[in-house]
């Protein structure tokens, strides 16, 4: 039933399109019919948990991966809180910190910390607590489904980190630290209580936050119970219990929501555009969105011709109508770009996003003559939409001499062959951690870029490590801005990488529900109500 009401829609929309669309639209159905009329998954959870006060949602993936997880869960269940957080325009905002002093030009940061604050398990939130966790961050890396707990990165060259008092904290580094605030945001200063906490820095038990939930009962890749925090600090949950599965499957949640199994999906990747579209004609529920932190690029081989040539990126740029994918692809449920800053980030510029088929030939000749070039395009097996929107890409990568062909391979063998540069293009994504432009760029573009190595694009410009270098110990937020401009400008036009679109978060839920609004990361499960009453 739901391959033809899907294929339904695409008959429909087929007689609006242009000539040039219509090739997306017939991979699109092909890529439809492919992941929707598989066979389903089941899932199962205890019946008797579900009643008319509890709500039970699902994500793709399980957001309490557990013990050895750096975060043990997701933010979005809001379990653990960090010091700091987001405002709306995401900027740092106060959490279990309220205020903070920076001083000596970035070398000192001195934070006041919330008073009144418990744990889940009557522990009291205070610097101590704070030590600990830092002292759990200095013993190494901890891998994260999410983004992964490293002090190097969140608190490069810092020197020292103390308590001045019950409630105050100061850090200390060798280096300037001008935006050590952004890189404090939620993921990048989760506490925990202590007690949690095992010898090698892992957890021992499940996650003990100071959040408006509590997790009760965690059963890995099947489903998280959440229950209300009533000694929380700030305004307390609606909800009393959540019950959030983990259902991997698109088809399968979809059926799910529609059945009432479910109440809400949630997450990246929470619903497709093109279901997305179908269940809010349903009068039963709701679909809304909201900019996401994630953005979608093709990640091409820098160090191997013909990429290592700044023309042939160009010309990949510039022959994808990126407007035409978006709408067709997407049902413009995203928006393109050409920039590799996220439009979430407090500097990021916006950049008109070209189509030029005709200079796209032109450097592409420049690069190859009259020979064609073969190359292989890899895809992550496991993303339904991905295969569709590659053939629509290597459509258009023909005109300017590129045979393409597509290989779609697990995601972590995916990850090897980058790591040693044994491929031409993949298509992956990259979340924002947080708002700080300097880190989102720093990944992509610095010569020692964790992305710039891991994804072997090989970009060295002089001028944008210059800029880059100067602009971390600028304190003038103008004056910042400038140089950030300037540095998205160089790398528009020189495409390390070549983004396609910036996602949106969309949920879709039963309209018993109300508050279930998409942050840019997740939901707000403290807010979400019952729509018949409040409890």
């Amino acid at each position: 039933d739901l391959c033809i009401l899907i294929f339904k829609k695409c008959a429909t929309s087929y007689c609006n399109l242009e000539m040039k669309n219509i090739l997306s639209l017939i991979l699109l159905v092909v890529t439809i019919f492919t992941i929707g009329c598989g066979r389903q998954e089941e899932q199962k959870i205890n019946s008797e948990k579900h009643d008319k006060n509890t709500v039970v949602l699902a994500a793709y993936r399980h957001l309490a991966p557990g013990n050895k997880d750096g975060l043990y869960c997701s933010r979005i269940l809001d379990v653990w809180e960090p010091l700091i957080t987001k405002d709306d325009d995401n900027k740092p905002a106060p959490c279990l910190a309220i205020n903070w002093e920076m001083r000596d030009g970035g070398k000192e940061w001195i934070f006041h910390l919330r008073q009144d604050v418990y744990f889940h398990n009557g522990t009291k939130f205070n610097a101590d607590s704070v030590i600990a966790n830092f002292d759990r961050m200095k013993k190494g890396y901890k891998r994260s489904s999410f983004y992964g707990l490293n002090m190097e990165m969140y608190y490069p060259t810092l020197l020292k980190y103390e308590k001045l008092d019950e409630y105050t904290i100061r850090l200390l580094f060798k280096e300037a630290n001008i935006n050590e605030l952004y890189k404090m945001t939620d993921f990048g200063s989760p506490m925990y209580a202590p007690e949690c906490f095992a010898d090698d820095g892992n957890f021992k038990s499940v996650a003990i936050g100071t959040g408006p939930y509590k997790i009760t009962e965690n059963v890995l890749n099947k489903y998280v119970v959440l229950e209300r925090n009533d000694n929380y600090w700030g305004i307390k949950g609606k909800i009393k219990k959540f019950i959030v599965r983990n259902i991997p499957n698109t088809d399968t949640r979809y059926a799910a929501l529609k059945s009432g199994e479910i109440d809400g999906v949630v997450d990246i990747n929470a619903i497709p555009p093109f279901l997305a579209d179908e269940i809010q004609k349903d009068p039963r529920f709701a679909v809304d969105k909201n900019k996401s932190t994630m953005i979608r690029y093709l990640c091409v081989n820098g160090n191997k011709f013909p990429f290592n040539d700044v023309r042939m990126r160009r010309a990949v740029s510039l022959a994808i109508d990126r407007k035409n994918l978006v709408h067709n692809m997407y049902l413009d449920y995203a928006e393109p770009t050409a920039n590799i800053l996220n439009y979430t980030s407090p500097g990021y510029k916006a950049f008109p996003v070209e189509y030029d088929l005709q200079e796209a030939k032109r450097l592409a000749h420049e690069v190859l003559g009259n020979k064609r070039c073969e190359i292989t395009y890899c895809i992550n097996g496991n993303e339904p939409l991905q295969k569709g929107e590659a053939e629509l890409i290597a459509y258009w990568l023909q005109d300017i001499g590129l045979d393409v062909k597509i290989q779609a391979i697990e995601y972590a063998t995916l990850s090897k062959m980058m790591r040693k540069g044994d491929f031409n293009i993949v298509r992956i994504q990259k979340g924002l951690a947080n708002g700080d432009p300097f880190s989102a760029l720093y990944t992509f573009i610095m010569p020692d870029g964790a992305l710039n190595v891991s994804n072997s694009s090989g970009y060295n410009n002089p001028e944008v490590t210059e800029l880059m270098n100067k602009v971390k110990h600028i304190t003038d937020e103008a004056e910042r801005q400038r140089v950030f401009d300037r540095v998205q400008e160089i790398v528009v036009y020189e495409q390390p990488v070549i983004p396609l679109f910036n996602d949106m978060n969309i949920v879709a839920y039963n309209k018993r529900l109300k508050n279930y609004k998409p942050l840019i990361y997740g939901v707000d499960l403290s807010k979400v109500e019952l729509a018949e009453e409040n409890d």
